[in-house]
């Protein structure tokens, strides 16, 4: 166990990062608030008196660098990642020091993989990308639920979320992606990534109990899509939303998730059914949980405190069923983050 302390959050100030700030403090670590907006990293010091605060642009490499002097690790937690994640790899990448990231951004997250895997074993660092409930929480699922399968047909992932108020983030990575492809879908099929310009299928998919049988969104491609068939040989992958978060996305009322309680926490709740199919049989993992961005928080800082006490043992980019022993990591979130089923 190292004794520095100190990890960088980038993009401190906002949803999720508030979150993952607040769960460093609750496991003794000592979170560098940095992000572009001098003044709302100011208003968070205020919260948190006598932690470092160190604005930092994108466009000002100087400042990244500064703000990750004395730091351990780094956790950006600042969207669109397709902006903001090569940015502060390269300054990770200068520092010699771990990078993790929240990005749901598929194409951030191949870029990641496809730009940084040789540069990140030549500097000796780790780089871990998707490191949220989309990417992290789906790829360590699927890897329990494989077990000792070498190869699966598919991989199927199910999401049923109460609701999904989306933060102002969610907004313009969803903007950017939008952007990147032109109005087209991405699907991962036929063992690769392709585009697709049809409407995504509706069909049914039958959650455990209390939740059923429910109409949902085929082809709901996340960052899973992305990290799975880097260390998981599968075929297709096929993922499942039911409608109802589908309509928040769509709502205008831009207002954060509201908080329920003290811990700022929103009251939705949500449930990951993943199955792997080899021929007729199936092996499946579920996971129940609160409030998709307050649950990236433990994710990504669980996975912070394994990369750094690896002490250089392992060095590339990689996903987190890949890097970490998947089922000692999602246990070690239970039960006050989450609860699981493996069958």
């Amino acid at each position: 166990m190292t004794s520095n302390k100190s990890v960088t959050v980038f993009g401190a100030y906002g949803h999720t990062g508030r979150f993952v700030v607040s769960e460093l403090r609750q496991r003794g670590w000592s979170p560098i608030f940095s992000g572009r907006d001098p003044d709302k990293l100011n208003a968070l010091g205020d919260l948190h008196p006598g932690l470092d605060v160190r604005p930092a642009r994108v466009d000002d490499s100087a400042s990244l660098d500064r703000a990750l002097v004395g730091a351990i690790a780094v956790i950006n937690c600042a969207g669109p990642f397709a902006r903001t994640s090569a940015p502060v790899i390269e300054a990770a990448l200068r520092a010699q020091i771990p990078y993790l990231d929240v990005a749901a951004e598929i194409e951030a997250n191949v870029d990641t993989f496809e730009q940084y895997a040789d540069r990140s074993r030549e500097a000796g660092i780790v780089i871990v990308p998707a490191m949220a409930f989309y990417g992290g929480l789906g790829d360590l699922l699927a890897t329990v639920a494989m077990g000792d399968w070498t190869a699966a047909d598919e991989i199927c992932i199910a999401y049923a979320l109460s609701s999904w108020k989306p933060t102002l983030g969610t907004r313009a990575t969803t903007q950017v992606s939008r952007q990147r492809r032109s109005g087209r879908r991405i699907v991962f099929s036929n063992h690769r990534m392709q585009f697709r310009t049809d409407d995504a299928p509706v069909v049914n998919w039958t959650f455990p109990p209390p939740i059923g049988t429910q109409v949902v969104v085929g082809e709901f491609t996340t960052a899973d899509s992305v990290t799975i068939p880097r260390h998981l040989r599968t075929q297709e992958i096929r993922t499942y939303m039911t409608l109802a978060p589908l309509k928040d996305l769509d709502d205008p009322d831009l207002s954060p998730p509201p908080a329920a309680d003290n811990t700022e926490r929103s009251a939705q709740t949500f449930l990951v059914e993943v199955v792997a199919r080899v021929g007729n049989e199936e092996r499946r993992a579920v996971a129940k949980g609160r409030d998709i961005y307050a649950f990236t928080a433990p994710l990504v800082v669980e996975a912070t405190q394994r990369v750094v006490n690896m002490q250089g043992k392992m060095v590339g980019v990689f996903a987190a069923g890949e890097i970490f022993d998947a089922r000692d990591f999602l246990k070690s979130l239970c039960p006050a983050h989450l609860l699981i089923e493996i069958q």
